[in-house]
């Protein structure tokens, strides 16, 4: 045995016999070479040792165990534990067997045991849905809630059983879910805090049923401001807000933001709840100081812990900020606390719901150029998820109106758009372009707030768009015309290469189609590859049928698109319609496309004038810029006949729509009538006529 170590400048102390000493210890190594003997002996043969045996040779082991030093490490441990293997006169084997008929035991002995363990049974079962037929599985579930109806809150806390109630509560009936909704009420709050069990009230709401709503979410009244900051109660309590609270239940749980007044219930049951911070400060102005910064330190210490990406984090943001002045020291400490984090997740996160996309955009509009700058670089790589999102695109647009430094904006936004690799940049063009949100971040540049760009889906982008507006009167300095002009000529290049390379696929969608014709009305740069690839693609039979190729589906050809024939049609006129005057305003410099298109369409002419674009043919002959006026005349003229026939004849949507009226029964249950004054025949073949 190792002597232990002298500290430095002391002396050992004399033992008073020194002859004694060296007897102990000349003992001591004889017991333990005894005892290493007897260990060995043990291993060989330990199917020959017996308890009953006191004379097997050696020391005892109990003896040995207390000769050795106090101080032994983790192997000295594992030694110790098998010393007392042999002692008990088991094998490994059957220690390992002892130990776990113990735990067995030991789960038994719990309370519900059995229960619990034919609940997971049954789970293991039924989890694999493919495997079992329908029959058994409804006999499973029944026995599944004969076990757990009454004792639903004994099971929910247990980490194995509460699968087996989200399996219960899968397979349940509307009224078996309601019957464990009302077992588990009180206690919603307590289970929000499991680890496991907060996914249980999940599983109970997701199926949106308005009685098992009311009876989870009042359990949350008066405990938001303790919930909103733990770690597991957080997400399930922002995720029932976001996603299944009605509107006023929704306020009555933002309310709880502003003091711990707003969560007695006795002081707010008889009026209607409200979370609009101005409304509440205008009824009582008293109380705005003690209001402002209960709210401002809830929502500073959800920052300071990283926690931000809470609907109603963002929410009580807004509030917050819609209620302070700008310029004071509160809006600035405000500003501060959002360019305090460093990670940029605030910033990030905040733009994906719709007050925090509000937020983000005031923010920008308010900001200085300094923070404007500092904003743009927290959206980072993230730029292209924000495009294509309900709510985050807003804040791209809101970037081109307010920041005045247009290359900043050219840099850091177009190529995370439009993508730096050019092999990809065209096809990421064409999903930005088919998307209803992703298309305004190019689209927005050269439509502005049109109806078109804005139908009444994007009514949460004009409005917030239009505050900007206002905003920027007094924070940007720019002119808002040359800024929309100089971002265009930074975008136009990539945009017309896109349209070069992949016409055909951006032709064949409607939005597509009013992509191209923005583009090339209202961008800059040189034209004409574009235009070409756009004549082409009109190239081949109208009447053809088309073909399906690579198992998708078959294509029509353009004439026979509503949008392809108005784009077309666009591109021939040159420019775009003012209703004010009733006029075109043509491009600059012109377009000339009659020219680039006759020569692709004229061997297909009278098939296009008596088709559904017959107005691409009245284009032409309207066109002041058209070289071949008098041919496509003279070729009209000739074809006069087809011309009349088509304009007399009922045109295949003329006839669908018949037929749909048709077979159409009104209110008595009988067919509807035959609309008499319903215009027959091709109008643009009419008009051809009337020019000839």
């Amino acid at each position: 045995m190792a002597a232990r170590p002298v500290a430095a400048g002391k002396k050992r102390k004399a033992t008073p016999s020194s002859k004694g000493r060296s007897d102990s210890k000349k003992a001591r190594v004889e017991e333990s070479k005894a005892v290493k003997v007897k260990v060995k002996t043990l291993s060989a043969s330990s199917d020959d040792f017996s308890d009953s045996d006191p004379e097997g040779g050696g020391v005892g082991l109990d003896a040995g165990d207390k000769e050795r030093s106090p101080n032994r490490t983790d192997s000295g441990a594992s030694g110790n534990a098998f010393d007392r293997t042999l002692a008990a006169g088991l094998t490994s084997r059957e220690s390992h067997a002892k130990q776990k008929q113990l735990a067995q035991e030991r789960k038994a002995a719990k309370p519900l045991a059995d229960e619990v363990q034919r609940t997971k049974k049954i789970w293991e079962r039924l989890r694999r849905k493919s495997h079992v037929p329908k029959e058994e599985r409804q006999k499973l579930v029944e026995e599944l809630f004969g076990i757990i109806t009454g004792r639903c809150r004994d099971f929910v806390l247990k980490h194995d059983a509460v699968r087996a109630v989200q399996t219960a509560i899968k397979y349940a009936t509307p009224d078996q879910r309601r019957q464990i909704a009302r077992e588990l009420e009180g206690s919603y709050a307590q289970l929000a805090e499991s680890k496991y069990a907060k996914f249980l009230i999940g599983k109970l709401l997701v199926h949106q049923d308005d009685e098992i709503r009311d009876l989870v979410i009042p359990n949350f009244y008066g405990k938001v401001r303790k919930l909103i900051n733990h770690p597991e109660a957080s997400w399930i309590l922002d995720d029932i807000y976001r996603t299944v609270a009605s509107k006023e239940q929704k306020a009555t749980l933002l309310r709880e933001w502003y003091g711990p007044e707003f969560s007695i219930k006795e002081l707010t049951k008889d009026a209607k709840p409200t979370a609009d911070l101005k409304e509440i400060l205008a009824a009582e102005p008293s109380k705005r100081g003690p209001i402002r910064k209960t709210l401002l330190d809830m929502i500073n210490s959800l920052v300071q812990k990283r926690m931000t990406g809470f609907t109603m984090l963002h929410d009580a943001m807004l509030q917050y900020f819609v209620t302070t002045q700008p310029g004071t020291e509160e809006f600035s400490e405000f500003v501060e606390m959002v360019k305090g984090d460093e990670t940029g997740d605030l910033l990030k996160n905040m733009a994906f719901t719709k007050s925090g996309a509000r937020l983000s955009c005031l923010l920008l509009a308010y900001g200085s150029a300094k923070d404007r700058k500092q904003y743009l670089k927290a959206y980072k790589d993230t730029l292209a998820l924000m495009s294509g999102d309900q709510h985050a695109h807003t804040v791209i647009l809101t970037a081109y109106d307010v920041i005045d430094d247009t290359k900043l904006t050219a840099k850091s936004i177009f190529p995370e758009l439009v993508g730096e690799k050019d092999d990809e940049q065209a096809q990421n063009i064409v999903g930005a372009a088919n998307n209803p949100n992703a298309r305004t971040t190019f689209l927005y540049l050269f439509e502005g707030l049109s109806r078109s760009l804005f139908p009444a889906s994007h009514s949460f982008d004009h409005e917030v768009l239009k505050q900007v507006h206002e905003i920027r009167k007094t924070t940007s300095k720019k002119d808002a015309n040359i800024r929309q002009q100089e971002l265009i000529a930074a975008l136009s290049p990539q945009l017309l290469r896109a349209i070069e390379q992949v016409a055909a696929d951006l032709t064949s969608t409607a939005f597509g189609c009013q992509f191209i014709t923005d583009v090339l009305l209202s961008g800059t740069g040189d034209k004409t590859k574009a235009l070409e690839a756009i004549a082409q693609s009109a190239l081949g039979d109208p009447k053809e049928e088309p073909a399906a190729q690579g198992g998708l589906d078959a294509v029509p050809h353009i004439s026979a698109t509503p949008f392809g024939g108005r784009m077309l049609k666009s591109l021939i006129q040159g420019g775009r319609f003012d209703k004010a005057t009733g006029t075109i305003i043509p491009a600059d410099p012109p377009l000339n496309f009659s020219d680039t298109l006759y020569p692709v369409v004229k061997d297909y002419i009278i098939d296009w004038a008596t088709g559904p674009s017959s107005f691409v043919v009245v284009g032409l002959l309207e066109s002041n810029d058209f070289g071949s006026t008098d041919e496509l005349k003279r070729t009209l003229e000739r074809n006069k006949q087809v011309l009349e026939q088509a304009a007399v004849e009922m045109t295949p949507e003329q006839k669908a729509a018949k037929d749909a009226q048709e077979d159409k029964p009104e209110k008595g249950g009988k067919k509807g009538k035959k609309r008499s004054d319903a215009a027959v025949g091709n109008v643009g073949s009419k008009i051809l006529l009337g020019k000839l």
